[in-house]
């Protein structure tokens, strides 16, 4: 099978469109014959090194993806050869076919698209679970969405407005301010302009109910638009490490910090399947819309880890082998 694989740590031009060996499946195992693949900044991190990465070189990058199954492990049962199936945490993925323990594998109904599949697993999840389970939103807050033009910034504003909330969203630039309201965010402050006096304005003086903080380097920001007894969910570094925080501030004013990681959450097929079921629906409703992705040849992966590294991308990118 042709696959995206590299050798050894670096940039775009490290990744080789190459011929390798059909991976095989174990008795619990799907073979999948990939449509379409999900690329994600850990893929960037991972190739340059520095986030954990499975395997030997020849390294192959990608955990998440969509695809029709083409053989099934002798105990794996309810899943059969031309399932539509997809994942999001499960290695390898750059590649035409791919091994998907049986407890990883979603169904992809219908009405969905396999480009769409591929689209909004992992940051569907991500946003389903930060409005969920790291902070339940509920009618009327008032949320602070970090990137809200990025790919799980603009599935969070959907979520949170029909969970109810009313969304405020940090862009980079006038086009991603554009990209969040057309999400739904009621109004896009940018970071080079002095948003923090901005949210503290627009909420009369009060503060947001909750941030949703995916920067990192802006977490002790993010505090200060927070209201008294308000929370920040803590789930991302894009833009740097945190300062640290000062347990005593948490004290005085009464905020919560907390933290949230996908992987804490999809802990068992059951929540796999559950989850992804609620997104489809919302999805199958029109609640939930995705952007339309920008889609790569797998065979053309630099050139698609170059646009994802530029920052230009308001949405999801995919790569079709």
């Amino acid at each position: 099978m042709k696959a995206l694989v590299f050798n050894t740590f670096g940039g775009p031009e490290v990744l080789e469109y190459t011929e390798i060996e059909n991976p095989m499946i174990g008795h619990e195992e799907i073979l999948v014959n990939m449509k379409a693949i999900g690329l994600n900044f850990a893929d960037i991190y991972r190739r340059k090194g520095n986030y954990h990465l499975a395997g030997k070189p020849p390294f192959i990058l990608g955990y998440e993806g969509a695809g029709i199954v083409e053989r099934v492990g002798v105990n794996v049962e309810g899943i059969k050869v031309g399932d539509r199936i997809a994942f999001a945490d499960v290695p390898y993925a750059n590649a035409e076919f791919v091994a998907v323990p049986f407890e990883k594998a979603i169904p992809v109904p219908d009405s969905i698209t396999l480009n769409d599949a591929a689209s909004v697993l992992l940051q569907g999840l991500t946003a389903h679970y930060l409005s969920r389970d790291s902070y339940a939103v509920k009618e009327k807050d008032v949320v602070l969405v970090h990137a809200a033009a990025g790919g799980v910034g603009q599935l969070l504003v959907q979520i949170v407005n029909l969970l109810g909330g009313r969304v405020i969203g940090l862009t980079s630039s006038v086009e991603k301010a554009a990209a969040a309201k057309d999400a739904g965010a009621e109004m896009v402050f940018l970071y080079q302009d002095d948003w923090k006096k901005q949210v503290i304005e627009v909420t009369g003086g009060k503060g947001v109910d909750v941030v949703f903080e995916s920067v990192g380097s802006t977490l002790s920001d993010s505090f200060e638009v927070t209201r008294v007894g308000g929370t920040v969910v803590f789930y991302g570094m894009a833009g740097g490490d945190p300062a640290p925080v000062d347990p005593r501030m948490l004290m005085d004013t009464s905020k919560t910090l907390t933290g949230g990681d996908l992987w804490n959450v999809l802990t068992s097929r059951a929540e796999r399947v559950a989850r992804s079921k609620e997104l489809f629906q919302w999805m199958e409703e029109g609640k939930v819309r995705v952007a339309e992705p920008a889609v790569f040849a797998l065979k053309d992966g630099q050139e698609a880890h170059r646009y994802l590294e530029s920052r230009k991308s308001t949405g999801k990118i995919l790569l079709i082998p």
